[in-house]
């Protein structure tokens, strides 16, 4: 019987479940995608949003403390979806889950980083945080063109920026998981601030750079997938798995 790994899937700011819907187009068969979905948004659209980071560690850990210790799982975040899943791998260890098989971080610095404390963006007037999206990338012209739906996602972006640009880093011991980092060339973060990933893992961290800028996973998804799948294929084909 063919085997499947579990690849959680942790979203960017104003993101949703469906921000992934791509991968469920494009994975192959041995990855089955799940996507979290935060308060606030998506298919938890009723829900109140919660913006400290923790609280939202403690909300994903509880939709998921019962599956990952029945397959095999790896855990994947883009931007502050990267920062989340390394908080929930701590989390679902410090609960002494099974850990995963790999983690896969793109489109942002290590924990340890204080450049995400220094921006404040959550904090900008409409028009500057407005403009600071656009110049971000990634969102449909449709969107930057309705006022609307701006007004809208304003207030899912802010809080989600608030969550990031708040987290303070608390040292722990290395991990013992293999990380794969993804980022931009064209990306506003110091390649200083990217490896301080290397300081979360006892193994060498794999840093791979693509064309683009902070959004350039819209433009290499297949690549994406297909790093992911090669990662994973090592960890499964020894053990019988297809």
């Amino acid at each position: 019987m063919r085997k499947k790994i579990n690849l959680l899937c942790l979203t960017f700011a104003g993101g949703s479940k469906y921000s992934y819907r791509v991968f469920y187009d494009k994975a192959p068969p041995f990855l089955n995608i799940i996507t979290l979905e935060y308060p606030g948004r998506g298919s938890r659209i009723k829900e109140q949003l919660i913006s400290e980071i923790h609280a939202v560690v403690d909300d994903l850990y509880r939709q998921i403390k019962n599956i990952v210790d029945t397959e095999r799982y790896a855990i994947y975040g883009h931007s502050l979806g990267g920062l989340v899943a390394y908080l929930l791998t701590l989390k679902l260890l410090e609960n002494n889950h099974k850990q995963p098989e790999h983690m896969f971080i793109t489109g942002t610095e290590g924990p340890a980083s204080s450049a995400r404390l220094e921006k404040k963006r959550y904090l900008l007037p409409k028009n500057e945080f407005i403009e600071e999206i656009k110049d971000l990338g990634g969102m449909p012209d449709e969107i930057l063109q309705s006022e609307e739906l701006l007004d809208y996602l304003e207030p899912i972006l802010r809080n989600d920026f608030k969550i990031s640009e708040t987290y303070i880093y608390d040292n722990h011991l290395p991990l013992n998981i293999p990380i794969t980092v993804i980022t931009g060339t064209e990306e506003d973060m110091k390649n200083e601030d990217i490896l301080l990933w290397q300081n979360e893992s006892t193994l060498p961290v794999d840093f791979i750079q693509m064309k683009g800028g902070h959004f350039f996973i819209l433009q290499h998804t297949d690549q994406i997938l297909e790093i992911i799948s090669e990662k994973l294929l090592k960890h499964l084909i020894p053990q019988n798995y297809e």
